[in-house]
């Protein structure tokens, strides 16, 4: 049940992604695929920055830095990812539209997730 609740979160991410490339000046996403990618690939940077330097600066921390790291997350994920432009101000503004999304359908980090699973075992 898990994996099947992964791949429906990252479906409506690429979705989220693709409003957002529709609404957002200076952030564009080609289609669906370039979407899912993407989403796949700010997940896991998103990822490895929370496991380096802790919760407070990621993309899903709290407050500006967490702000910052997440424009700066979807600004990198365009060299990763085909079919995706983004500009510096569009990747400001994608990171607000994607936090102001994310208030509304809260989903856990990988980061957390992997550390219930770890716990759970204990």
């Amino acid at each position: 049940m898990q994996f099947l609740g992964t791949v429906i979160r990252f479906i409506v991410a690429a979705l989220v992604l693709m409003i957002v490339g529709f609404l957002v000046p200076g952030f564009s996403v080609g289609g669906f695929w370039s979407a899912l990618f993407l989403a796949v690939v700010i997940a896991l940077l998103g990822w490895v920055i929370e496991g380096i330097f802790g919760k407070r600066v990621t993309p899903f921390g709290r407050g500006i830095v967490g702000f910052l790291a997440s424009a700066v997350v979807i600004w990198v994920a365009q060299f990763i990812v085909g079919d995706v432009r983004v500009t510096m101000v569009g990747a400001i503004l994608a990171a607000l539209a994607v936090g102001i999304i994310d208030l509304f359908i809260p989903v856990s980090t990988p980061y957390d997730a992997g550390r219930r699973e770890r716990s759970r075992g204990r």
